[in-house]
């Protein structure tokens, strides 16, 4: 199986250890994997503002560069859901069609589609928050949500806990929302800041060290938020743990 590597636009600008994590780990699993050149967006922003039509550059070049692999891998969890369920501003053709059906979360792809039981390389010996991001919480399901009084799963949880030296600690509110919310924290900023903070005071209260997410952008807002209040925690995308980082 060919498997192409989409690397979200902010993240190739502002974390692109986020990616080199990504592309690496996937690697180490023996993933046939390439990273095609000239990637820019899927067209994400634009839906997000109700301008979808203005996508339609971006998802066809989107489909030119990645319509040919097996299957797409995106550590992005709000990109995928938008390739999944709004990926419409082009006409849907078979190729269109073979993109939406196969492109992956990283989260997903390891747990669902790999089914990874192992990660001999990797150890990270400190205390650690889990954030699910409302996108893959509800968009994608990586994990079960409380409001719903379902079993409990958790796909990233189930991966980390393959990590030696891991200690989870569980916040007062595990599936509450950061505040980032893509152009919420735009146009509502006071409010996205406070809940930020919020977030990121009910990890430190629980005894966190880091917070670890499959989301960069929420991780993003919420190492913000700390910063700016002194809130002593660290930041760290799942990708970096898996793919050995120890600090």
């Amino acid at each position: 199986m060919t498997v192409g590597l989409a690397i979200p636009c902010f993240i190739d600008a502002f974390f692109p250890e986020v990616g080199i994590a990504s592309l690496e780990l996937l690697e180490r699993l023996g993933v046939d994997v390439t990273y095609p050149q000239g990637q820019t967006c899927c067209g994400q922003p634009m839906a997000n503002n109700g301008v979808q039509a203005a996508a339609r550059g971006t998802e066809a070049h989107f489909v030119d560069l990645f319509a040919g692999f097996d299957a797409v891998v995106m550590p992005s969890g709000s990109c995928v859901h938008h390739l999944r369920s709004h990926f419409d501003a082009i006409p849907q053709t078979d190729r269109v069609r073979h993109l939406r059906a196969n492109t992956y979360e990283l989260v997903e792809y390891l747990h669902d589609v790999l089914q990874v039981d192992n990660f001999p390389w990797a150890e990270f010996p400190h205390k650690v928050g889990l954030h699910n991001s409302c996108g893959t919480l509800r968009s994608l399901r990586h994990a079960s949500m409380s409001e719903l009084g379902e079993t409990p799963f958790s796909k990233p949880l189930d991966l980390l806990l393959k990590v030696s030296g891991i200690e989870f600690v569980m916040p007062a509110r595990p599936d509450e929302c950061c505040g980032f919310g893509g152009t919420f924290s735009v146009a509502e900023d006071a409010v996205s800041g406070r809940m930020g903070l919020d977030k990121v005071r009910d990890h430190a209260a629980a005894g966190a060290e880091y917070i670890v997410s499959a989301d960069t952008s929420c991780l993003m807002h919420q190492q913000g938020c700390a910063k700016r209040a002194g809130v002593p925690l660290r930041f760290i995308h799942i990708a970096q743990i898996l793919n050995g980082a120890r600090a």
